[in-house]
């Protein structure tokens, strides 16, 4: 096992409230932080790996011009001859996180269009693990004694799920893990964008530049022991800590509109004034965005993410942000990736796919006015049959 493989990319966008997590129980993850960041190092950051997906940013992807979810970056090819089945009528079995989340109900409506695309998938089992570590784990046994050409995992979170993964990849058949991490090497393909570092960076690095020296910045989180929103916090409190920008507070947001909105209130009021928000999903940015409206004052800069709620409030408001991305166009990879598997052609060990950012200077080319604000722009679903009817 490498640390390589216990560190996800990876979003999105996550198991909501009631998830279990990987954390001790006496963390105390809503605890503000305030007066500058909490520069402790936390058990997801490993500065090898986040060197590594800093310089991805800049790297030139392999892979077919415009379809970034077949593309590659820096891929070890590993062989996969031994998992070759004849015949081409194949069953896809999928143990998924979760859809408590806009971000990954798109995902998943992505999945299913990509699975119509291949006649040689005679049937689709898709089980949801509804945020629950203990459901997943049954969910993944169930999966191993079915007839499965192929098992696709999403897991739910990183530690609790590694042993089942484990165990699946002991029954032969080939293993497939996309999204979110675990430990352990053994599936035949590992599939995420750049990942969480990557994410994280990006936000707080704009945040120094657009705030000035000194300037309160309220860090919003969904909710902890989920490697690729843990990785998203580490890198941002890395890049906070070496700056001159005053991080006031680190609260738990539970992805929930109303609860965001009340936090960042309290800050405001609290405060007097917030000049940056970082956040580690941008499914409430609206919400948070609102709170500043209706407290009467300036929206500062903000990281969201690629919802069409948000990108259209963007450009309507002129607003000065920036969209990290976890696009969910990922989730047509491990469809593609499991095929190759069971036709026994190469596939990279550790799938990394680029991960676009969505700026001030690229915003309006991804606002879709005709599609749901809960919509993300990063689907890559928009030359796919049907499209846009299953995504509305």
């Amino acid at each position: 096992m490498t640390k390589r493989w216990a560190l996800v990319a990876a979003a999105s966008l996550l198991a909501l409230a009631g998830c279990s997590s990987d954390l001790p129980e006496d963390t105390n993850p809503g605890a503000a932080v305030s007066s500058g960041s909490d520069t402790r190092k936390s058990e997801f950051f490993d500065q090898a790996e986040y060197d590594r997906q800093l310089a991805f940013r800049n790297a030139t992807p392999q892979g077919p011009e415009g379809k970034p979810w077949e593309q590659m970056l820096e891929p070890e090819m590993v062989d996969t001859t031994k998992f070759a089945k004849a015949g081409g009528k194949y069953t896809l079995c999928f143990s998924n996180a979760a859809v408590d989340n806009p971000w990954r109900q798109v995902g998943l409506k992505t999945m299913q269009q990509e699975v119509k695309l291949h006649p040689e998938i005679s049937d689709f089992v898709v089980l949801d693990a509804e945020a629950k570590d203990d459901k997943q784990i049954s969910d993944i046994q169930s999966l191993s004694g079915r007839n499965c050409s192929a098992i696709v995992i999403s897991p739910n979170t990183t530690a609790t799920l590694t042993p089942a993964v484990e165990q699946a990849c002991a029954t032969g058949v080939p293993v497939i893990v996309f999204d979110r991490g675990v430990n352990t090497g053994c599936p035949v393909t590992f599939i995420h964008p750049i990942g969480g570092f990557a994410f994280g960076a990006n936000g707080a690095e704009f945040l120094t530049e657009k705030v000035k020296p000194g300037g309160k910045v309220l860090a919003l989180r969904i909710l902890p022991g989920v490697d690729v929103l843990e990785q998203r916090w580490a890198a941002a409190n890395e890049i906070f800590a070496s700056s001159e920008l005053d991080v006031v507070g680190v609260e738990f947001t539970d992805g929930d509109a109303a609860k965001t909105k009340s936090i960042v209130a309290d800050y405001i009021q609290r405060e007097g004034e917030i000049n940056g928000v970082w956040m580690d999903a941008g499914a409430t940015a609206v919400a948070a965005v609102e709170a500043f409206q209706d407290a009467g004052v300036e929206v500062p800069a903000f990281v969201g993410e690629d919802q069409q709620d948000f990108l259209r409030l963007w450009v309507d408001e002129g607003l000065t942000a920036v969209a990290p991305t976890y696009p969910t166009y990922q989730w047509r990879t491990p469809v593609i990736a499991a095929l190759k598997i069971l036709k026994g052609e190469q596939v990279p060990k550790e799938w990394v796919l680029p991960q676009p950012r969505i700026t001030g200077e690229n915003v309006k080319q991804y606002v879709q006015q005709d599609m749901p604000p809960l919509h993300y722009a990063m689907c890559g679903c928009e030359g796919m049959p049907g499209y846009p009817g299953p995504w509305k």
